[in-house]
């Protein structure tokens, strides 16, 4: 699913009739179904279909089934699929939109180097 260097495992579910207002951080990989208000910052984030995020993620790598309100920054990939809708900004090294997603927003394709610089920076600021 997440290649042969994937070793984090899953530690947050969001099951789909739930529905968290906040900040989700984690050192994991965390899977949302349900409903999230918020940022959410961890190792992998996984958005299935019935999931829905109104807010920025941030982590290494994501893959979005379900629909994001909010910007990304990923340091390694980002795959939208079919199903997947996003409205904002994606920062990453690698995308990947599958036929039939929706992505109305800008992307950036930067260097590795350059993303954790600007996400460091973008956390100084806040």
């Amino acid at each position: 699913m997440f290649g042969k260097k994937q070793s984090s495992k899953l530690e947050t579910i969001i099951g789909p009739e739930s529905t968290i207002r906040g900040e989700l951080t984690s050192s994991g990989t965390v899977r949302i179904d349900g409903t999230l208000e918020g940022n959410v910052s961890a190792e992998w984030i996984i958005v299935g279909e019935t999931g829905l995020v109104k807010g920025d993620l941030t982590g290494k790598g994501m893959i979005i089934g379900g629909k994001i309100r909010g910007n990304i920054r990923s340091t390694e990939m980002v795959e939208i699929k079919q199903k997947g809708e996003v409205q904002g900004e994606i920062y990453t090294v690698s995308l990947t939109i599958l036929e039939g997603a929706i992505f109305e927003g800008h992307s950036f394709m930067q260097r590795s180097r350059e993303l954790e610089y600007k996400t460091v920076e973008a956390n100084l600021v806040e």
